[in-house]
């Protein structure tokens, strides 16, 4: 019995987790995609319909709004916190002397929670109290910045206070991995001649994917409710709305796969990618 014991204690140990995980992780995945093709509205139905509810998600409207959103915030929202924390990352890596403070300027916005970024930057962006009312107070009459109320311009808001948020986050990301590199690589291509723009273009940048990868990941996400109307829709918020305020539980699991294939058609390849390197 103790051998039996001593073999398997971290397997006994390990069960109730990975049970868990399995279940709530996995078996809800499972749970969404059969709920993605019945007819489920307020409460959950076993009338399975086929793929009704993915053809009735990509005829409406707003998921098409949706989906435009995404695309627009992710390649501004990602390239921008990504290039910006990627800057002040190599600016902290050259050890100057106020590194700590500067840390923590860029690191504090990531405190503070999502609800309360959102709520000062809707009163910042707002054309009654923020930036447009100050500046009309001060003399420019003519001063204009309604982006958070008109449609065409309201998902740039959001781009903007993510990326004030997340950039300090993604710097320190990258500063972790900075400070990780072998410094026999770095004094090596100094050796051999390599400018400090060659130094991280050519030696630390390639050697950093993972952490690109992990901030990717991280930054994709959303701080708004939707607004004005639904022009700064993203497919969460379309997810949210439709299954839990329109009781359209069916539409709603329909585009949450439809998120889910979209995660792995990037994750997969990229493990696949890392697993064929490691392998040679």
């Amino acid at each position: 019995m103790l051998n039996f014991l001593e073999k398997n204690l971290p397997k006994i140990v390990l069960a109730p987790t990975t049970i868990v995980m399995v279940i709530c992780m996995y078996g809800f995945i499972v749970w969404t995609g059969l709920l993605s093709l019945t007819k489920s509205r307020m409460m959950p139905q076993w009338d399975f319909v086929g793929l009704d509810q993915y053809r009735r998600l990509f005829a409406n409207p707003r998921w098409d709004v949706a989906v435009d959103n995404l695309f627009i915030f992710l390649i501004l929202f990602i390239v921008i916190a990504l290039v910006l924390g990627l800057l002040l990352a190599i600016f902290l890596d050259q050890k100057i002397r106020v590194e700590g403070a500067i840390r923590t300027i860029y690191l504090y916005p990531m405190a503070i929670s999502f609800i309360v970024t959102g709520t000062a930057w809707k009163w910042i962006l707002n054309p009654g109290l923020g930036i447009e009312k100050l500046m009309n107070d001060w003399g420019f009459v003519g001063f204009e910045f309604r982006w958070l109320v008109e449609q065409d311009m309201a998902i740039y808001t959001i781009v903007i206070a993510a990326v004030w948020q997340s950039s300090g986050f993604v710097m320190a990301l990258f500063l972790a991995g900075l400070r990780g590199v072998d410094e026999n690589l770095t004094k090596a291509a100094k050796i051999d001649g390599a400018s400090t723009i060659q130094l991280y273009w050519h030696v630390i940048l390639p050697l950093m994917r993972p952490v690109f990868f992990s901030a990717i990941v991280i930054l994709v996400q959303a701080l708004t409710g939707g607004g004005p109307g639904y022009a700064s829709d993203l497919p969460a918020n379309f997810m949210y709305t439709f299954t839990f305020n329109r009781a359209q539980i069916g539409l709603g699991a329909s585009s949450a796969m439809i998120m889910l294939f979209g995660v792995l058609a990037i994750l997969i390849p990229y493990l696949y990618s890392e697993l064929r390197e490691k392998k040679s």
